[in-house]
């Protein structure tokens, strides 16, 4: 597979993460008497990472994400030489989805994109009010088990045909426990596309979002190196 067929495979599958993901949380999340709330929108990340690990895993991983990108080079599974372009593709592809569903939500009358647009933010702009510590120990701790897991459930030793499914089903579980937090970022390129249209406070805070998901994907990766060298 070419180098330009996986960019475009991530551009597409970064954009339906975005659009997926954060336009359930824009669009769906508090729509009167039959928001989906909290639940639903975890479920709609989980959903969009497990759609796309179906449709374009085969051509081009499916990171989705620059964390699991730098984690899979980390844990020795995918090359220098593709990992800062597979980034470019993955962030051009999260703001794309941010701007078609900016475009759909500033259809209502009212919509206002700088009250949050579902960017990640920690203190003041946490959903629960919490530290910039909790955030940055939630978003460590988050992305490292996230590629724990897509690095276990993609190992040749693990049951094959089932790591979209563990994959897409972890990442449902890492929101159920941090949206409170920090509107759960575990992806760069996620909280680049939004806080871009938010336009205010996500981009002063748009470091965290960096820093904390390349934190927990380095370590993750080191640490499956370990698990896979012969005792």
């Amino acid at each position: 597979m070419t180098l330009t067929k996986k960019l475009g495979a991530e551009f597409i599958g970064t954009f339906w993460l975005v659009l997926g993901g954060c336009g359930s949380a824009v669009l769906a999340a508090a729509f009167p008497d039959v928001g989906i709330g909290l639940l639903g929108v975890a479920l709609a990340f989980g959903l969009t990472v497990l759609t796309m690990a179906y449709a374009i895993g085969h051509i081009s991983g499916c990171h989705l994400n620059p964390a699991v990108s730098i984690g899979l080079w980390s844990g020795g599974r995918f090359s220098s030489s593709e990992l800062g372009p597979y980034i470019v593709a993955q962030v051009a592809g999260g703001i794309a989805g941010a701007a078609v569903l900016y475009v759909i939500a500033s259809g209502q009358v009212g919509f206002d994109a700088s009250a949050g647009f579902a960017s990640n933010g920690f203190g003041e702009h946490s959903p629960g009010g919490y530290s910039m510590a909790s955030a940055l120990v939630t978003e460590i701790v988050m992305t490292f088990m996230f590629l724990i897991i897509i690095l276990g459930v993609t190992d040749k030793r693990a049951p094959q045909g089932f790591a979209p499914l563990a994959i897409g089903l972890g990442l449902t579980l890492i929101h159920l426990i941090s949206i409170p937090v920090t509107n759960t970022s575990v992806n760069p390129a996620r909280s680049t596309g939004v806080a871009l249209f938010q336009g205010d406070w996500a981009i002063s805070q748009l470091w965290l979002f960096w820093l904390a998901p390349i934190i927990g994907a380095l370590f993750a990766g080191i640490i499956y190196r370990w698990f896979e060298t012969e005792d």
